[in-house]
């Protein structure tokens, strides 16, 4: 990612970092907490090859996503997909990032297709707790010690209608970035946007 590709926007003194690429249906992607969009990066790009529009959206720069609440990291999603005119997609993160596109689609139903996990965090907050009728994607590294791939069987019991996994064997929590081309495959297959 260079200079000019990422963007900030700043609603009410909020610093949000974002990269907007592509054209076709959209895909937020959130990373880690704390962690630069550029992070994604990978994965991103080879999704973009499928004729996909992809929004990377990260934390409040400063430090001050560190008094962040769940809920207004869901709101800044959100506010940062008005300002780029759209109006609903399929939102997803990278561990604590999950987290918030769950936040994003529990506050936001209307505005979320669905939502994509990488790497599942247990013991979400009740604001992440999955919204019904929306359907959720996970996916898992099969060596992930971080948030093990326990994480995501459970979170598929607990809604076995909307959740589906899908476990990348021999990655490890960063596997966005070490398998992107294997879980960029499995993000089209699912999504079934050709």
């Amino acid at each position: 990612m260079t200079d000019t590709d990422r963007h900030i926007f700043e609603p009410d003194g909020r610093a949000i970092p974002y990269v907007d690429e592509g054209a076709g249906p959209a895909l937020v992607l959130i990373p880690g907490k704390g962690i630069d969009p550029v992070h994604l990066g990978t994965l991103a790009h080879v999704i973009l090859e499928e004729d996909f529009r992809i929004v990377r959206v990260g934390s409040r720069h400063s430090g001050a996503d560190e008094g962040t609440t769940l809920l207004e990291a869901a709101q800044d999603v959100v506010d940062v997909m008005d300002h780029l005119g759209i109006a609903d997609a399929w939102v997803g993160g990278h561990a604590f990032g999950g987290t918030v596109a769950r936040a994003v689609a529990r506050a936001h139903h209307d505005r979320v297709n669905g939502v994509l996990l990488l790497a599942v965090e247990a013991d979400v907050p009740a604001e992440a707790e999955l919204a019904p009728d929306i359907p959720v994607l996970v996916l898992q590294g099969g060596d992930d010690e971080v948030t093990p791939p326990a994480n995501g069987e459970a979170l598929r019991k607990s809604a076995p209608g909307l959740v589906s996994v899908v476990t990348i064997d021999g990655a490890g929590h960063l596997f966005a970035a070490t398998h992107a081309g294997e879980t960029a495959a499995v993000i089209e297959d699912y999504l079934d946007w050709d």
